[in-house]
């Protein structure tokens, strides 16, 4: 699709301020031309559909011109909405797109006149030198002058404002941005021309986006919902990693409001502050998977170097799957939890998202820490530059388990685990082991009760800007404005308040799930001495969140309808570095990642 860049005058209210606008022109989109394949299981919602889609529908979105002193106003969304109405998945029959609280000239105008000193000349120069390129390849070009961090940063911040402020792109991804990314990306080149032999971490310099159920300070951390639209909080400990390796926090992105422990039914992707996050690869077609929605289609539009997501269960794996990136959900512990926003301390952990897997290596090990507060928390000690040693021939004698009803059933798997066996793996197709999942939402209800208020009393700076202490405090204060706060309900956050089971109760319940997790990954890994177990998306990660395995997903290839897919690595607790090796092998046998059209 093509793009007009051309200069246009913008008088800031007040400031009367000249800036150089960006305005795209381009044919309009056919967002609903696509199929999906599949239902997507997030957290723990699972849902079969018909892989009918409608024919495609023409552009429904209507053009809106700004204001003068803006740069976004709403559209009328109602073509979309109908459009939508008997889409095949039900979550995907949207009762609405546009956040109704999110303004996106406050979100976007601060920076503005930032991005307007990148001529499209610029962009263009740069773009083959960043847009699939690692953080390896990326730090090589800056150290010998093709661009600055500086100039990184706008280039990103660019394709932002080129996307997420025109109505027929947007995705929705991004809710909040960091003011002072320029003048710290600035330091960044400051401290390398001083220093340019000093050792630093890969993650230098390079623009991170965050989930937003984590700290920042600076930001907002509202995870996704109206009570917390005023929440102000200190870095949790991973951001403080980032920050002291040298990452440059370049904003928040949208996610499934409370991680997707809210509603039952409704679209993955959906908050009341973000509104509807799409995906690239279809626009109102395919479901961007969730919770770390925002994370995911971030990554696939090329907004970052790298975004953090979490995951209590699916919730990296889903949307790293439905966009085509990598996603790693560690072993709970690997990384800290302090400072973000809970569903369940039994199994909530944040990962890297990213479109390689060097990067995702790289990303964790930036985060990596021992936090004393997270009482889970381990000492992690891979050896230095784990993360940049791939294995020549990784697979290559390697014992992979395949799952005997993905072969029967799906033909990429089937077609990816050959190529596997042709690069010297040694493939053992399984049956999945019966394992009983009975009280997961009893787990979630009761973790949530207790971790919920544990945040709220200790996380937020001003308790007169956020007044709920308590998940029946939330409840209550989204009943207060249900058309506003909570369009599709909020059974699940009710079901918390209701569930009377009592903490003995609770402890059996919970004990049998990470018993029943480690059965169904340790009986065929003991029968068949396995190395890694491979399974497609997210299906099985309520298995992986109750045995606390790492899972690492990378893209595999596209369905039919062009619905992305990914390959899931499983392996045992303490295992990532090999999780990785066999995913560098893997993206080199099928380097399977194609940028979204229109978004490249």
């Amino acid at each position: 699709m093509d793009r007009l860049f051309k200069r246009v005058n913008l008088h800031m209210t007040g400031a009367r301020i000249l800036l150089l606008a960006i305005t795209l022109s381009f044919s309009a989109c056919n967002q609903f031309s696509k199929k999906s394949d599949s239902g997507t299981e997030e957290e723990i919602v699972t849902e079969e559909v018909s892989t009918d889609t409608p024919a495609a529908e023409e552009d429904t979105t209507q053009d809106a011109v700004p204001s003068e002193g803006m740069l976004w106003t709403r559209y009328d969304e109602s073509g979309e909405l109908e459009a939508n109405a008997e889409h095949p998945i039900a979550r995907m029959r949207y009762k609405l797109i546009q956040s109704k609280v999110l303004d996106k000239n406050e979100v976007f105008m601060p920076l503005y006149p930032e991005v307007g000193k990148m001529a499209q000349t610029e962009y263009e120069r740069l773009k083959p030198q960043i847009m699939g390129r690692t953080i390896p390849e990326v730090q090589s070009a800056v150290k010998s002058g093709a661009f600055s961090y500086e100039d990184l940063t706008r280039f990103f911040l660019y394709r932002i404002y080129a996307f997420e402020l025109d109505n027929r792109t947007t995705l929705n991804t991004i809710i909040a941005l960091n003011a002072d990314v320029i003048r710290e990306a600035k330091r960044k080149d400051s401290a390398l021309k001083a220093s340019p032999g000093m050792e630093r971490h890969p993650i230098f310099g390079m623009p991170i986006l965050l989930k937003d159920n984590i700290n920042t300070a600076g930001m907002h951390t509202t995870a996704g919902a109206i009570a917390l639209m005023n929440n102000q909080t200190d870095d949790a400990y991973i951001v403080e990693r980032l920050k002291e390796r040298g990452a440059l926090i370049l904003g928040k992105v949208n996610l499934s409001e409370w991680a997707y422990y809210m509603c039952s039914g409704c679209p993955v992707g959906y908050s009341a502050v973000g509104g509807q996050t799409l995906n690239p690869y279809g626009r109102r077609a395919f479901e961007t998977g969730g919770s770390s929605s925002g994370s995911g289609t971030a990554m696939a539009a090329g907004y970052a170097m790298g975004a953090v997501g979490t995951e209590t269960s699916g919730s990296i794996l889903s949307p790293s799957s439905q966009n085509s990136i990598v996603g790693l959900k560690p072993k709970v512990g690997m990384l800290s939890r302090n400072g973000i926003v809970p569903i369940s301390s039994t199994l909530d952990t944040p990962g890297p998202m990213t479109r390689s897997v060097t990067d995702a290596a790289i990303l964790m090990d930036a985060m990596l820490g021992y936090d004393i507060l997270d009482p889970v928390a381990f000492n992690v000690n891979w050896g230095a530059d784990w993360y940049l040693k791939p294995t020549p021939n990784a697979i290559g004698g390697l014992r992979l388990g395949v799952f005997e009803s993905l072969m029967e059933s799906d033909q990429l798997y089937r077609s990816t685990v050959e190529n596997l066996k042709k690069a010297g793996a040694k493939i053992i197709p399984f049956k999945a082991p019966e394992v009983e999942r009975e009280g997961f939402l009893t787990l979630l209800n009761l973790d949530m009760r207790k971790d919920l208020p544990e945040y709220l009393n200790t996380q937020i700076r001003d308790t007169t800007e956020v007044t709920v202490r308590s998940v029946a405090d939330v409840v209550a204060f989204n009943n207060a404005d249900p058309e506003l706060r909570i369009p599709y309900g909020q059974k699940l956050l009710e079901g918390i308040v209701a569930d009377t089971t009592s903490e003995e109760a609770f402890l059996k319940i919970r004990k049998a799930l990470l018993d029943g997790g480690r059965q169904f990954f340790d009986e065929p890994w003991e029968a068949h001495q396995l190395d890694g177990i491979l399974s497609v998306n997210n299906l099985h990660a309520g298995y992986a969140a109750t045995a606390r395995n790492p899972a690492l997903t990378i893209p595999m290839g596209y369905r039919e309808s062009g619905e992305p897919a990914g390959l899931t690595i499983i392996v045992r607790g303490f295992q990532v570095p090999l999780a990785f090796q066999l995913a560098y092998a893997i993206e080199a046998i099928q380097p399977a990642r194609k940028a979204p059209e229109g978004y490249e």
